[in-house]
């Protein structure tokens, strides 16, 4: 088939290169004309696992191409996948969709054949409707321009696996859109006869499905993080205790790993927008638990300084902390709301000399942290330093000798964020060793 991708950030760029790679021709469109230079010649401008791969070998093949051109977009195929940004609205919790209403009013006008329209953005509920009104209005297809809702359910790090080998695949449709149906199943058969869970619903359930997802993630993760201030205050262990839920095939240990908590441009966002949407339809008293599921993340972040402080007996002034990581998860390069950062940049203002690294996230780091220091290597971070937090937890990090380490830093104390590190080993190796919700 021939399809477009309209907007080519991390959720588009993986998505055209994944439907190149499954026998699509595939033509990327974005305004950002630096973004389509860059993926045109097979790069993309974040990091993420195998991307690169894919955009070489199908640019090169000519399978997949890039245009800033809503006019060649639209002239080149019938099928448009909607992957523009939909971030947290300045000002409250809802998300700002002007970026992809905006898209869909200059592609319209251009669609004159059979068309359909694919959204794959994450959006609040109603959404779906609102495109349709917009290509009946100004579509010269009018009718014959169908709307449909494809949700993305992308792991950072493992975006490309998550989508030529997802766990499941959402279809929405409206009772009339047989054609968007017909194509849609058309361009995944390859995922479909892999024996992929396909599940065709209502335009309104298919927005649902993603919001609902992540903030039933989020619960769990800020449940598990929560029972850790309960094991901290009475002197257990939540690792070991999260082993032992987890054994409970009602609960599953997926998730259920405490530490600092949860970060990165989706699960934050789309927690406070699934709930900023609900209190818009009268069903805020529904969602009201998830206020306090936000509120325990962050707080996790509260707690690591806390922590810190005790560890340096009281006051940041005048003490030398390093950061490992800086991204919000290992295997990218994204910073978006990152418990590390976050952390870091806290500690600077209450007075610490904070020194990051992080082997993909310090370019982005530096950009929008320049007040704090970073290093090139995990060594170098921790040279002469009082502290030590571990947040976030890239292999890298566990490999590293504490002997090796101890000879570097000040003082041998480091605080685990994320539960990765071995505390036997560590003590062994001399280092005072503290996790969140370890004793």
């Amino acid at each position: 088939m021939k399809l477009t991708v309209i907007g080519c950030g991390y959720l588009g760029a993986t998505h055209a290169a994944c439907m190149a790679e499954l026998g699509h021709e595939v033509l990327g469109m974005d305004t950002d004309r630096d973004k389509i230079l860059a993926l045109g010649a097979g790069k993309a401008p974040f990091f993420e696992r195998g991307l690169d791969d894919l955009l070489a070998k199908h640019t090169a093949s000519g399978r997949l191409k890039f245009t800033a051109s809503y006019a060649e977009a639209a002239s080149f195929a019938d099928l448009h996948f909607l992957g523009v940004g939909t971030p947290q609205r300045t000002g409250d919790n809802a998300y700002d969709l002007s970026d992809l209403f905006a898209a869909v009013r200059r592609l319209a006008p251009r669609i004159y054949r059979p068309t359909v329209v694919v959204g794959k953005s994450t959006v609040p509920v109603g959404t779906a409707p609102r495109v349709a009104d917009i290509l009946r209005e100004a579509a010269p297809a009018g009718e014959q321009a169908e709307v449909a809702w494809n949700p993305e359910f992308l792991r950072e790090s493992s975006a490309v696996e998550d989508t030529l080998h997802p766990d499941r695949l959402v279809l929405g449709f409206t009772s009339e859109n047989t054609r968007a149906e017909t194509v849609l199943r058309q361009c995944f058969a390859k995922i479909i006869e892999a024996g992929t869970p396909t599940i065709t619903t209502s335009l309104a359930t298919a927005e649902l499905v993603k919001g609902s997802a992540n903030a039933f993630l989020a619960t769990k993760i800020s449940f598990i993080n929560a029972i850790a201030e309960v094991c901290e205050a009475a002197g257990a262990d939540v690792h070991q205790l999260a082993e032992a839920l987890g054994h409970d095939t009602r609960i599953g240990h997926r998730g259920l790993r405490p530490g600092l908590g949860f970060g990165g441009g989706c699960l934050p966002k789309d927690l406070r927008g699934f709930m900023a949407r609900a209190d818009e339809l009268g069903a805020d008293q529904a969602l009201g638990f998830l206020r306090e599921v936000d509120a325990i993340n962050n707080r996790r972040r509260a707690r690591m300084a806390d922590l810190a402080r005790e560890q340096l007996g009281g006051t940041f002034k005048g003490k030398r902390i390093a950061v490992w990581g800086a991204a919000f998860k290992p295997g990218t390069d994204d910073i978006r709301d990152s418990p590390a950062l976050a952390v870091a940049a806290h500690l600077h203002r209450l007075g610490a000399e904070v020194t990051v690294y992080d082997p993909k996230a310090l370019d982005n780091a530096r950009k929008a942290h320049p007040e704090l220091d970073y290093a090139d290597n995990a060594f170098d971070a921790a040279e002469r330093v009082d502290l030590l937090l571990h947040l976030t937890e890239w292999p890298e990090f566990t490999g590293i000798s504490p002997e090796r380490l101890a000879t570097r830093v000040a003082q041998a104390k480091v605080i685990d964020g994320r539960g990765t590190l071995d505390p036997t080993r560590w003590r062994q190796a001399g280092w005072t060793h503290r996790a969140l919700g370890r004793p």
